[in-house]
């Protein structure tokens, strides 16, 4: 009975790693042909007028916040901040891959952005959409 057991095993294995293979190589093709970014097609496209800056996914950047922009990150965190009337724990440390912050810095703006987790800050957005308020 073991040496059936021991000639048979690989015969088995055999067609079990082709159908994986197989499987696994399906399945790769099928996630790499769905989106894989938060970002749906429709809102990708950024967008920039004299007041706004940015995309109009509500789903990705729900976060708002209005607030003054000013230059400079904590620790690392942040490329600019959101000064916000309250004092000091309610800054929102921000960075942007869609909208260049400096070209707001000293304005009144409002904006909408995703959370991120900080290590050193209070709060830290992903700013997807910029709005100047004065």
């Amino acid at each position: 009975m073991g040496s059936w057991y021991t000639l048979n095993m690989p015969k088995i294995l055999i067609p079990i790693a082709i159908i994986t293979v197989i499987a696994g190589i399906g399945v790769g093709y099928l996630l790499s042909r769905s989106p894989t970014s938060s970002l749906s097609k429709t809102s990708t496209t950024i967008t920039k007028t004299a007041n706004q800056a940015g995309v109009t996914d509500t789903k990705t950047f729900s976060d708002k916040a209005t607030g003054t922009l000013e230059k400079g990150g904590l620790d690392g965190e942040g490329t600019h901040k959101l000064i916000r009337p309250g004092g000091v724990d309610q800054t929102v440390y921000l960075v942007s891959s869609i909208v260049d912050l400096d070209e707001y810095v000293g304005k009144k703006i409002e904006i909408n952005g995703q959370t991120l987790r900080a290590q050193h800050v209070g709060w830290l957005m992903d700013v997807g959409r910029l709005t100047v308020v004065q």
